[in-house]
């Protein structure tokens, strides 16, 4: 996919956000969900969690309408270590309209390289409540 391909810019309150989302000192999970807003042609900050699961975040997702996800985990390491790394999720479900798809899929590259993210999980074709869980994390 091209990197220069952008469809929406990122909100700059957004990009603050998603930098202190980044730095934050919590050990819980915490999530922020985000929707491209077709108007203003910019992906917005949708709703934030704290304290979230996997499965409860699922939950919160439209079940035929694209969103990206910025996913805080604690992961216990084999050897004891813990961490919380970052995950960026681009969950778009069978059944959503092409124009919504391509919206998305034309901002994610600019999303990623604003919030500095590397581990990138493609939820293309997934049915959200049905199959996605937390093996992916």
């Amino acid at each position: 996919m091209s990197d220069s391909l952008v469809v929406c810019e990122v909100d700059p309150e957004l990009t603050e956000k998603l930098r202190k989302f980044r730095f934050r000192k919590e050990t819980d999970n915490a999530a922020i969900i985000m929707k491209v807003d077709k108007d203003r042609q910019m992906v917005v900050l949708e709703e934030e969690f704290q304290n979230i699961s996997p499965e409860e975040l699922k939950m919160e997702l439209p079940e035929r309408q694209p969103r990206f996800v910025v996913y805080s985990y604690k992961y216990v390491h084999d050897d004891g270590r813990v961490s919380y790394p970052l995950c960026f999720i681009f969950s778009s479900p069978v059944g959503c309209k092409p124009e919504q798809q391509m919206m998305y899929a034309g901002s994610k590259n600019r999303l990623v390289q604003t919030a500095e993210l590397t581990k990138v999980q493609a939820g293309a074709g997934l049915s959200v409540r049905e199959r996605w869980c937390g093996s992916w994390v």
